[in-house]
């Protein structure tokens, strides 16, 4: 009997040459992020079109608000002789520094709708500042110049108009508890409208109405000569 090859007893077989796997972990989960934020767009868009009734997303409002407080009662001392209505359209922006508008960005227009009131403070009237005549068919009166109050932006007839959302916003916006936030655009309207109005001539013509005012009522009462006059703005 011949003996076995020793060859062919320590035959073994040649190691296989382990070829490096391509690093796409980073490159996978930017898809998986990117298809996360699609999927839930499009079921987003999708419940929107439910009836309420099998909107899981659907909300309810209650009102539990308590009773009003009366908290303090003052008298108006002054004559309220003019009132502006105003509109602007507000177009605000928002970016990101190195982000595509297309992935960050917001922009809303915001149109605005708010009055002015002008009145003049008979409380700050000086004292002499009223002058009649022995006879009593004569009167002269200095008063303060009109002054303007706050805006009082008409929350009802304010609206946004169109808004452009990034794709990181659209998807923010659908976890967020208060996506339709408008105080700044509350805000800005109120502040540019108040600027509108100062730069208007709303107090001019609120001086002009008290002083017409004031002229109807003295002569009304007898006067045959009234004046009424007051100090140069500063």
């Amino acid at each position: 009997m011949g003996d076995m090859p020793k060859n062919d007893a320590a035959r073994e077989p040649a190691p296989q040459r382990v070829r490096p796997v391509p690093r796409r972990g980073l490159l996978t989960a930017l898809v998986l992020v990117v298809a996360t934020i699609a999927v839930v767009i499009v079921v987003q868009r999708a419940v929107h079109g439910l009836p309420h009734w099998l909107n899981p997303f659907h909300e309810e409002t209650k009102d539990r608000s308590g009773p009003v407080l009366l908290q303090s009662i003052r008298d108006l001392n002054r004559y309220e002789a003019a009132s502006g209505n105003f509109q602007v359209v507000v177009d605000l922006e928002k970016d990101a520094k190195f982000l595509p508008s297309s992935l960050r960005g917001k922009r809303t227009l915001f149109v605005g709708n708010g009055s002015v009131d002008a009145y003049v403070d008979f409380s700050r009237i000086a004292s002499g500042a009223i002058k009649v005549n022995s006879d009593r068919t004569s009167a002269t009166i200095t008063l303060p110049h009109a002054q303007l109050e706050p805006t009082n932006l008409d929350t009802k007839r304010s609206y946004v108009y169109a808004t452009e959302r990034g794709l990181f916003d659209r998807f923010g916006d659908f976890f967020s508890s208060n996506p339709d936030n408008q105080q700044q655009l509350y805000v800005l309207a109120s502040q540019k409208i108040q600027t509108a109005a100062q730069e208007s001539r709303l107090a001019a013509q609120a001086d002009a109405n008290t002083k017409r005012m004031l002229e109807n009522m003295l002569k009304a009462l007898g006067f045959k000569t009234v004046a009424v006059q007051q100090p140069s703005a500063q």
